[in-house]
C-alpha cells in the first residue's frame, strides 16, 4: 500500500485505511465496526469450454484417465456450465506458493459448486464437477510433488485419503446417476453430502500442511539471510500470504513471522526494507497470534523507536503508524491487553501527532491519524496527551489542506480524535479559539463523491460523529452559542427530518436527535413550534421512532 516512492492517491488512501483494520466504530450505542472487505482477488480467470479444459489437464493424466475425463465433459456449453471457471495459465514452474493458491481457489470453488447442485439435485451436473474435482485435486498432489522438497509421511497420508474420497466421490454419484427411486436417491444424497464434506476437510489439512511448509521455509530464508535482495524478495512473498486472508496470517504468525520481520526492522543494514517489512507486520497482527507474538518480542517498543526516528523516511514512520493502528483497533477484543503499549504510549502519540504536522500526502496523514484514533479508544489518556500537545489546532488546519485531508475516511479519523477529546472539559476553548465549530459543521454536509457503498458508509459515520462532538462540546455554553449562530440547528433539524440526508442512517438520526436537543437547551428559541413538538419536547425514543417512519415527497 505504502511505497517508499510514495504514490499515493484517494484510492489508496481509502486501501490502507482497510489493510490496517482503523476503527470505523460509531460512538453511541454498541460499538460495532463497520467493515469493508476489500479481497484482493489475483487470479485471472475466464470461461472456457470443455475440450479446452481436457487440454489443460492432458498434461497430468494417463490415456484411460483423461478418457474417462473426456467423455464426463460436454463438448457443448449447458446453461448451468456457463460459470465455470479455470486458471488462466497456470502457475509459473518451480513456484509451489502460487501452485498451492491457485490449485486451491479452484478446489475450494468446486466444493462449493458441487454442493450447490447437490441441494438442486442436478445429479449429471454433480458427478462431472466430481470427476473434474478428482482431476485438480489430483493436479495439485502431482504438481505439488514436482517442485516440492520430500513431503512428510502426515502429508503423504492426507494426499492418499484425499485421493481415496475423490474417487470415492466419483464412484457414487456415477451410481446415483443410475437410479431413478426417489427415496433410495435421497439416502444416497446423505452419503453424498457426507462423503463431500469429508473430502473438504482432508483437502483443508492437506492444504494447512502444505502452506505451513512453505510459510516455514520463507521464515527461515529471512531469518538467515544476510543479502538485501534476497531478504526483499521474501518478505515481498510472506506479504503476499497475508493478503490471502486470516489463516494464512495465522499460519505465518505461528511459523515465527513476526519475529524474523522484527529482527529486519532492528538491523541498520537493511533500513531500505523496514517500509515493506512493517507493511507485512500491519497485515499478521489483524490476527490475535500476530499481536502475542508482537509483545513477546517488545515490537512495541521497536515501533516507538522507529516512530521517534527522525533519521527514518517518511514511508518507514508512516507504516510504523500503520503497524500501530492495527494493534490497538478497538473492534480487535485481544489488542486492549496489549500491556506493553502503555509503557511507550507517550513517546507514540507525540511521534504521531508530529507524523500528521508533517504528512507530505493524503495516505501519511491517514495512517497516523487512524493510529491517533485508535489509542484514544484503547486509553482515556491519550485524549489529555493529544490536548497537551496541541493536536487539535494540527488536525483542525489540516482540514484545509486538500493535500493532506482529501477524502472522508481521513475526516472520519479526525472527528473520531475530537469527539473522543471532546469529553474533556478544556477540549471546548482550543476548538472554539481554532474555528472548530465551523469545520464540525461543514462535516454535518459530508457528501460521498462516488456512490460507492464504501464511501457512503465512511460519510455517514462523519456525520454521525461530527453530532455526537457538537453534542459534547455544547455543554460548554459558549459552543453552543457558537453553534447556533452557523444556523447548525438547521442542518440538524435537516438531517432528521430528511432521510436521504442521512442516507436513512438511524445512527445519524440518534446524534443529530441528541445534539438538537443539547442546543434547544441553550437557544430553544431558534426552533419552530413543530420542530420543538416533535423533535425536542417528546422522548428521544419516541422522536426518532417519527422521523425513522418519515418518507419522502416526491410530488
Amino acid at each position: 500500500m505504502l511505497s517508499a516512492c510514495l504514490h499515493y492517491g484517494p484510492d489508496r488512501c481509502r486501501q490502507a485505511l482497510l489493510r490496517i483494520g482503523v476503527n470505523m466504530m460509531a460512538l453511541p450505542g454498541g460499538r460495532h465496526l463497520d467493515s469493508i472487505p476489500l479481497p484482493g482477488q489475483r487470479l485471472h480467470l475466464m470461461q472456457v469450454d470443455s475440450v479446452q479444459r481436457w487440454m489443460e489437464d492432458l498434461k497430468l493424466m494417463t490415456e484411460c484417465e483423461c478418457m474417462c475425463v473426456l467423455q464426463a465433459k460436454p463438448i457443448s456449453l449447458e446453461e448451468d456450465a456457463q460459470g465455470d471457471l479455470i486458471l488462466a495459465g497456470g502457475p509459473g514452474p518451480g513456484d509451489p506458493l502460487q501452485l498451492l493458491l491457485k490449485r486451491g481457489w479452484v478446489i475450494s470453488t468446486e466444493l462449493r459448486r458441487i454442493g450447490q447442485k447437490l441441494a438442486q439435485d442436478r445429479w449429471a451436473r454433480v458427478h462431472s464437477m466430481s470427476v473434474r474435482l478428482t482431476c485438480h485435486a489430483r493436479s495439485m498432489v502431482s504438481e505439488y510433488s514436482a517442485v516440492s522438497r520430500n513431503s512428510s509421511q502426515e502429508m503423504s497420508q492426507i494426499e492418499k485419503l484425499l485421493m481415496e474420497k475423490c474417487s470415492e466421490l466419483s464412484a457414487v454419484t456415477e451410481r446415483c446417476l443410475q437410479v431413478e427411486n426417489e427415496h433410495v436417491l435421497k439416502s444416497m444424497k446423505a452419503c453424498v453430502s457426507e462423503t463431500l464434506s469429508t473430502l473438504g476437510e482432508h483437502f483443508g489439512q492437506l492444504l494447512e500442511l502444505a502452506l505451513t511448509r512453505e510459510v516455514q521455509a520463507l521464515v527461515r530464508k529471512i531469518d538467515a539471510s544476510d543479502n538485501i535482495y534476497t531478504t526483499e524478495s521474501t518478505t515481498g512473498n510472506l506479504f503476499s500470504l497475508t493478503q490471502e486472508g486470516a489463516p494464512l496470517c495465522r499460519i505465518i504468525a505461528k511459523e515465527g513471522g513476526v519475529v524474523a520481520l522484527f529482527k529486519v526492522c532492528r538491523q541498520d543494514t537493511f533500513r531500505c526494507l523496514y517500509p515493506q517489512a512493517l507493511r507485512t507486520l500491519a497485515s499478521i497482527c489483524c490476527v490475535e497470534e500476530g499481536v502475542h507474538q508482537l509483545e513477546k518480542v517488545d515490537g512495541v517498543l521497536c515501533l516507538a523507536d522507529i516512530l521517534t526516528d527522525d533519521s527514518h523516511s517518511e514511508a518507514t514512520r508512516a507504516e510504523a503508524a500503520a503497524v500501530v493502528a492495527q494493534v490497538t483497533s478497538p473492534h480487535l477484543p485481544f489488542t486492549q491487553h496489549l500491556s506493553s503499549f502503555l509503557e511507550s504510549m507517550e513517546e507514540i502519540v507525540t511521534a504521531l501527532v508530529k507524523l500528521c504536522q508533517e504528512a507530505s500526502s493524503g495516505e501519511v496523514f491517514l495512517l497516523a491519524s487512524a493510529a491517533l484514533a485508535n489509542i484514544t479508544f484503547f486509553d482515556t489518556m491519550a485524549c489529555e496527551m493529544l490536548l497537551q500537545l496541541n493536536a487539535i489546532r494540527i488536525l483542525l488546519e489540516a482540514c484545509s489542506d486538500k493535500q493532506r485531508v482529501d477524502t472522508p475516511y481521513t475526516r472520519d479519523q479526525i472527528v473520531t480524535i475530537l469527539a473522543n477529546m471532546s469529553v474533556l472539559e478544556q477540549c471546548a476553548s482550543d476548538v472554539i479559539q481554532e474555528n472548530g465549530v465551523q469545520l464540525i459543521m461543514g462535516m454535518l454536509s459530508e457528501k460521498p463523491r462516488s456512490g460507492t457503498p464504501a464511501e457512503v458508509a465512511a460519510c455517514e459515520r462523519v456525520q454521525q460523529k461530527a453530532a455526537v462532538t457538537l453534542a459534547r462540546l455544547s455543554r460548554d455554553p459558549a459552543v453552543a452559542r457558537e453553534a447556533v449562530r452557523l444556523s447548525c440547528m438547521s442542518r440538524l433539524i435537516e438531517l432528521c427530518r430528511s432521510p436521504s440526508e442521512r442516507n436513512s442512517s438511524d445512527a445519524v438520526l440518534v446524534a443529530c436527535l441528541a445534539a438538537l436537543r443539547r442546543l434547544a437547551g441553550v437557544c430553544p428559541e431558534g426552533l419552530q413550534d413543530s420542530d420543538f413538538q416533535q423533535l425536542v419536547q417528546p422522548r428521544l425514543v419516541d422522536s426518532f421512532l417519527l422521523c425513522s417512519n418519515m418518507e419522502e415527497s416526491f410530488v
